[in-house]
């Protein structure tokens, strides 16, 4: 198993304990130990069980049971706690404002065991007889079953489905009869959730390939196995489909599944008017093959240049393509440095100068700490004082540190009328403020407009952090009119972010888009918890390059003397 194998074990413990009601300190170490793994940078299957146990965050008891985990895939108390939940009732723990503590109170106060005895409920108005469970909160519940009806809940995180692809590919690549290998459909686009995986390989032995895939001991049951086809589901719970063409067709079946089917449709109208013919086989006119072998060279043969798997969405790329305007894409290597970051004074798990020797060694010229301001009180908020106290902490660490500029921040939290959570004299000394929603989130759209239009003028906040303040699966987004925020963030030069969390990705691709043609710039953040969390930022320049992004609207690109234009 890996770390992430590991750590979904010990939060299904922790929501289960958390359900029945159990101590609040036992179900916290269970989240802890789950995130103390997530942060290791080795696998801990290969820890033994005594450096297990000198994790910060996981003592004997659950080094032992970790130790279990990583041998077997399972612990046998999580399957004693499933055994005592309907397994209709864990499954609500996935629709989005219903937490471990608001189920066990539809247990105790609906008797709800299901998701049809939860639609009853909504339907009849009985969740805002409970206290501290009203109206809106029964509206967004509503509108979750209804768009996890629609088939809107079966898909992953990208980053979850990327260490699951990661991790197969690298199987895959033992094969010697394997030549090209690319995994294509919606995760090649890069979305933010993925449905299944489509691996398209060119092969001299394509029944050898079949073989070694099916043999991968990820899997958990084979659907389909054929000479050049199979599919799969993994023990994930993920659906594979692995498709062998021959290498002189391997770009058109690229091309094919990586889609959008909107984007390759266009392409075969295309083609169609130049008498072609555009399949997964290649590009052909009659019977003979003009095309294929790559997608350089199709784009080419229609008059195209290359366009990025990120674009393939039919939004305009296919015509921005022809005029020689498709738009240069955000890198990696063109972020300068990381504006939202978190530390030990709050909820991070690392210290400020950990974090900023990490963000040195990944290549950065300057890193903010984040911390979160006093409302936030489970992540012990900073008050003045402690801004102060942290302050001298950071002018310490930079006269002793080079290679890295390290800026004060603060993560404030807008409150309902949209005021700070800090006064202006203790934010005016600070060199980075984001502004963020992060509770009363069921406000009207009008209202959480004003909310945030008026920490947009702020003139002490320089950037918006996740707007939404969605969380993918689990919480939909806020409501707020995005065309008056764009137009006042315009005005008064306040950024918006594009989180990398790989649960937020927020700003979303289309709202990213619709910021550059407003001319409203954004900042690319990890929002990083941990040292490792600061690599997260390859999920926002995904998101961003989805979104149509290049290197000029985005500050964190910039030079720190020129990072700050609105002050």
């Amino acid at each position: 198993m890996d770390n992430e194998d590991v750590a979904k074990v010990l939060d299904e413990i922790a929501d289960m304990l958390d359900v029945a009601g159990d101590n609040v300190f036992r179900v916290r170490a269970y989240r802890n130990a789950a995130q103390s793994i997530r942060d290791q940078a080795v696998p801990v299957a290969d820890l033994t069980q005594e450096q297990i146990d000198a994790i910060p965050g996981i003592g004997a008891d659950l080094a032992v049971k970790i130790r279990t985990i990583v041998e077997t895939g399972d612990h046998p108390m999580r399957r004693e706690l499933e055994a005592k939940f309907p397994p209709q009732l864990l499954e609500l723990r996935k629709i989005p404002g219903l937490g471990p503590k608001r189920l066990k109170l539809l247990i105790d106060r609906l008797n709800i065991r299901s998701r049809e005895d939860l639609e009853k409920a909504v339907n009849s108005a009985r969740l805002s007889e409970i206290t501290g469970l009203g109206p809106k909160l029964e509206q967004r519940i509503r509108e979750s079953l209804q768009h996890r009806e629609a088939g809107a809940g079966d898909r992953i995180r990208y980053a979850d489905a990327a260490r699951i692809a990661a991790q197969l590919t690298a199987y895959m690549r033992k094969c010697a009869a394997i030549g090209n290998l690319e995994v294509a459909g919606s995760f090649r686009r890069r979305r933010e959730t993925v449905g299944d995986l489509d691996i398209v390989i060119s092969a001299v032995d394509s029944a050898a390939v079949m073989k070694h895939f099916v043999a991968y001991n990820g899997v958990s049951q084979v659907a389909e196995s054929g000479e050049t086809k199979a599919s799969v589901l993994l023990k994930d719970r993920l659906q594979v489909d692995l498709r062998a063409v021959p290498p002189k067709s391997f770009g058109a079946a690229l091309m094919y599944f990586t889609g959008s089917k909107a984007h390759n449709l266009h392409l075969r109208r295309i083609a169609q008017g130049r008498g072609l013919l555009l399949n997964e086989y290649g590009l052909f006119r009659g019977s003979s093959a003009i095309a294929g072998r790559s997608e350089e060279e199709i784009y080419r043969a229609l008059k195209l240049s290359l366009i990025p798997p990120e674009l393939r969405e039919d939004r305009g790329e296919i015509e921005a393509s022809a005029a020689g305007k498709l738009p240069k894409l955000i890198e990696r290597k063109n972020l300068r440095g990381d504006l939202h970051t978190h530390s030990l004074y709050t909820d991070g798990r690392a210290s400020i100068e950990e974090m900023a020797r990490q963000a040195r060694d990944n290549g950065l010229e300057y890193i903010a700490i984040t911390d979160h301001s006093r409302r936030l009180a489970m992540a012990r908020g900073l008050d003045p004082d402690r801004l102060r106290e942290q302050r001298r902490e950071i002018d310490r660490i930079r006269k002793r540190l080079s290679g890295i500029t390290l800026l004060q921040g603060i993560e404030v939290d807008i409150l309902d009328d949209g005021n700070l959570d800090l006064p202006a004299d203790s934010l005016g000394e600070l060199d980075w403020v984001v502004a963020s929603v992060h509770y009363n989130l069921e406000q009207s759209s009008a209202e959480m407009t004003r909310r945030i239009v008026k920490a947009i003028r702020n003139p002490n906040v320089d950037v918006i952090g996740h707007p939404s303040d969605r969380l993918l699966g689990r919480r939909e987004p806020i409501k707020f009119d995005f065309g008056e925020i764009l137009n006042v963030a315009r005005e008064e030069g306040c950024a918006l972010e594009v989180n990398s969390q790989p649960e937020r990705l927020d700003l979303t691709d289309t709202a990213c888009i619709a910021a550059k043609r407003a001319g409203v710039k954004v900042v690319i953040s990890s929002d990083a918890h941990s040292t490792r969390d600061l690599d997260l930022l390859e999920y926002g320049i995904n998101q961003a390059r989805r979104g149509w992004i290049e290197k000029d609207d985005v500050l964190n690109t910039r030079p720190l003397k020129n990072l700050r234009p609105r002050r």
